[in-house]
């Protein structure tokens, strides 16, 4: 579904680290603009997937409405859409962040979304009822533009309970694959990698949900999924470093922030650009928004992956070429972080040419300042969010000392425009259980040494 050839950039081959910015080397808060960058139009018209594949994918999610307002009824009240708040941060937050009032702040509250309280609901969510639609279709449960509520009777049910969804996750897209496949009947198959936190695995087995915990890391965990399934003709394998469902669910939240933003009078064109702060693991989240972001609003949207500092994956192979993967290993970083959701070492191949192109940069951050901003946006915006929720904040002030330290990028100028605004998505948290969320508070209190 990407141009035939991958986008120009040096092959990873030819590729030297050493040629990252010292600070991304050093594991320092960085703002990095990508060299690879090109208009909006120059990149959309590089591939073959745009409006009609990501309105196809608009059109599924409305079909399944139905069933998911019966499903799941907080849903009802909006017709079984699964979205979330915008909402406009304190005059007061928006200084702290940015350092003065000039701009405005919003939040994409995905922390909150319906169902599983966490942006992975978009692509897992999406993904596997997917799949429900191609075994109803087959088995004539369902006409394509029939009532799709029926596919919550016991004769679906049994349907798929002869079938199983395996994926592997740091947590939050198995927890909502897990919710989804478990409430159609499916059985479902989550594998963990070790950092993935203990709460998120209890969480998934409450569901009866198989948890099958890994040694390694993210990628591990990945691989061992895919090679689960393959021993299984009927179990389905969600690919969290391939999958194009993934990636269109994702893509769709465009088009709900569009009619947000449009409902709140919030211009977004070249005097006004919308400045983005998309947290980022293996990337198909931020990277199906960014694409639909660029659909809309192409070169008035500035597309920025928050990453870890230690787990840099989408910037460092951005940074390498769409050649071959190179992981932060390369790079002589250790992908240590406490942010779980972006504990990922090597980045999706898919995603990253897909998007190459049209990412306008990247920012790392600490994970201290993670959990001091999330503090900051539970008392003084009541958001309740993990570490990795709270990137955006911690970009956005990492941009802003950026700009006042004279630092000069296209992103910079962009984001010191008068007309700017900053938008920052946040992607889990509010069903952190209670001993949870009490220790990210706990820690912003912690002293610097004692932060993981």
């Amino acid at each position: 579904m990407i141009s035939p050839e991958p986008p120009s950039g040096r092959p990873a081959a030819d590729w030297n680290p050493d040629r990252l910015p010292p600070d991304v080397r050093g594991g320092r808060p960085t703002l990095w603009s990508n060299p690879r960058h090109r208009t909006a139009k120059t990149a959309l018209d590089r591939l073959t997937l745009g409006h009609r594949e990501v309105r196809d994918a608009g059109s599924r999610w409305a079909r399944f409405g139905p069933l998911l307002s019966r499903l799941f009824p907080e849903t009802a009240p909006a017709g079984g859409r699964i979205d979330s708040r915008l909402i406009h941060l304190p005059a007061a937050f928006q200084r702290k962040l940015l350092g003065s009032g000039r701009n405005p702040v919003l939040v994409k509250a995905d922390h909150d979304l319906p169902v599983t309280g966490c942006i992975k609901a978009r692509g897992g969510v999406y993904e596997v009822l997917s799949h429900a639609e191609e075994l109803a279709l087959a088995a004539g449960l369902v006409e394509p533009d029939g009532d799709y509520a029926r596919l919550a009777n016991d004769e679906a049910r049994r349907l798929f309970g002869g079938h199983s969804i395996v994926v592997g996750s740091t947590g939050n897209l198995g927890f909502s694959v897990g919710v989804i496949a478990r409430a159609l009947g499916f059985k479902a198959e989550v594998h963990m990698s070790s950092d993935a936190k203990s709460w998120k695995k209890d969480r998934l087995r409450a569901l009866a949900v198989k948890v099958v915990e890994h040694e390694g890391d993210y990628t591990t965990a990945v691989a061992a999924a895919r090679a689960a399934a393959a021993r299984d003709a009927k179990a389905y394998f969600i690919d969290d470093e391939n999958s194009l469902r993934l990636f269109l669910g994702y893509a769709v939240a465009a088009a709900d922030l569009a009619r947000q933003l449009a409902a709140d009078d919030i211009p977004v064109d070249a005097d006004h650009p919308l400045i983005l702060y998309l947290p980022c693991g293996v990337g198909g989240a931020p990277g199906g928004i960014t694409l639909g972001l660029k659909l809309i609003f192409g070169d008035a949207a500035v597309c920025l992956m928050v990453e870890p500092v230690r787990s840099p994956c989408m910037l460092v192979q951005l940074a390498a070429g769409p050649a071959r993967s190179v992981s932060v290993y390369d790079a002589g970083l250790d992908n240590r972080t406490d942010a779980d959701g972006l504990a990922v070492a090597a980045a999706s191949m898919l995603v990253a040419r897909m998007i190459g192109e049209l990412v306008d940069g990247c920012i790392t951050v600490e994970d201290r300042s993670l959990y001091e901003w999330a503090s900051h946006a539970w008392h003084e915006a009541g958001l309740r969010l993990e570490p990795s929720a709270a990137a955006g904040f911690a970009a956005a002030a990492v941009l802003a000392d950026a700009a006042k330290a004279g630092a000069r990028s296209p992103v910079i100028e962009a984001a010191s425009k008068p007309g700017a605004t900053h938008l920052i998505w946040t992607t889990g948290g509010q069903l952190l259980p209670q001993q949870e969320f009490d220790r990210v508070l706990a820690q912003a209190r912690a002293p610097v040494d004692a932060t993981p």
